[in-house]
């Protein structure tokens, strides 16, 4: 449920003036159905800002970037499809953005869990193929902490469709 709730906030925020998430935040997750105490809901508001506010995050979450992004396509004959988190074109780069709220996060790429390296690996394979003169760069973003995981090429070579 932590995880679901975060991860809808992250998506929706965004797109809200910055003086304005705050107060959406709190009444999103105050709404009776999610049936969170005060003390939950200002953990999970101290979560979700820390990514937000952090200044390493900014482009990510930028006027540039777009939410839960469709992507579609075939490579070496797989079919792909997905929802990307995050995803900011850029004239020479495309980053891909995905949100995890495990506990505790890995503490280095090599140890993220082979599904998540196949997943991003996959995104990454059909946007390499859309975006062809671009480098296309992943990245895990662990809300706890929060941490900016990117991950390697060479590691998603290895587990690549």
């Amino acid at each position: 449920k932590r995880g679901l709730l975060v991860h809808r906030l992250l998506q929706t925020l965004p797109d809200l003036p910055a003086d304005r998430r705050a107060a959406a935040a709190r009444a999103f997750l105050s709404r009776p159905l999610h049936a969170l105490d005060a003390d939950r809901i200002e953990a999970l508001l101290a979560e979700t800002f820390a990514v937000l506010d952090h200044p390493d995050h900014a482009d990510l979450f930028g006027p540039a970037s777009r939410a839960e992004a469709p992507l579609a396509g075939v490579v070496g004959g797989v079919a792909i499809s997905g929802r990307l988190d995050r995803l900011v074109i850029g004239a020479d780069r495309v980053k891909i953005l995905d949100f995890k709220t495990n506990r505790p996060a890995p503490a280095r790429a090599a140890d993220v869990p082979a599904l998540y390296l196949r997943q991003m690996a996959a995104y990454r394979a059909v946007l390499a193929k859309i975006y062809e003169n671009r480098a296309v760069e992943c990245l895990l973003l662990w809300t706890d902490g929060p941490r900016l995981m990117p991950l390697d090429a060479k590691l998603l070579d290895a587990h690549a469709p």
